[in-house]
């Protein structure tokens, strides 16, 4: 009788070790188990836009290579769809800009992947024109709920003006897994382009995307462990 109590309490003790686990981890990795494939836009012999020597492709893997920590950092498995300067095209592939995009949306769909963000940098001939933006395409009724979550960041931690907007661009229309088009700012805006450039602001722009993932999934009530 003395024993059975005994491996009672044993096991409630361990219950509730488990429980207190889990309620630390979804308090301070918010993100665990999250599946997140981040797409650094660009790459290789595709630079995107660029002012002299200053590349999009360049600044898109710097930013992506923060976002990639922060998510971490909250739990998230992350996966980089490039590391380095390359594309994603194959020498077989007659249109090299579509093969490249094609085996991005591959790899989302490989991973498993509960979201995806794409990170790019935008180009405007008006050099005023600047701010953080993210766009979306309907395919999908959760990436307009993604967008505006992490434009409200954007909002408040970058002070952007700008609006979510819809693309209508290959990539993005032929996935239906849920994610968006984030343009970090605009190359074309001199004081933007200094910004873009420094490791504290693309720090900046991966932690607000960070917290908009996790208000998004927290209001869809889709992070694996909710206190």
């Amino acid at each position: 009788m003395l024993k059975r109590k005994y491996y009672t309490l044993i096991i409630t003790i361990l219950i509730l070790l488990l429980l207190s686990i889990q309620m630390i981890s979804a308090k301070t990795l918010p993100l665990m188990g999250i599946i997140i494939t981040i797409d650094p836009g660009h790459g290789g012999r595709d630079s995107g836009t660029l002012y002299g020597d200053i590349l999009e492709k360049d600044l898109n893997l710097a930013i992506s290579k923060q976002l990639e920590e922060e998510l971490s950092k909250n739990g998230a498995i992350t996966y980089m769809t490039r590391n380095d300067d390359i594309d994603l095209s194959s020498i077989y592939d007659s249109r090299k800009k579509r093969g490249d995009l094609y085996r991005r949306l591959l790899l989302i769909k490989n991973n498993n992947s509960d979201l995806y963000l794409s990170i790019h940098i935008n180009w405007y001939q008006n050099s005023t024109y600047k701010g953080a933006e993210v766009l979306y395409h309907s395919i999908n009724p959760e990436n307009e709920l993604l967008a505006n979550s992490i434009m409200k960041e954007f909002e408040t931690t970058l002070g952007s003006t700008r609006e979510v907007k819809k693309t209508d661009l290959y990539m993005y229309k032929n996935t239906t897994t849920p994610g968006v088009l984030i343009e970090c700012g605009y190359l074309s805006n001199s004081t933007e382009r200094s910004l873009l450039q420094d490791e504290k602001y693309q720090k900046k722009i991966a932690s607000a995307i960070t917290e908009g993932v996790i208000n998004y999934l927290k209001e869809q009530k889709k992070l694996k462990y909710i206190v």
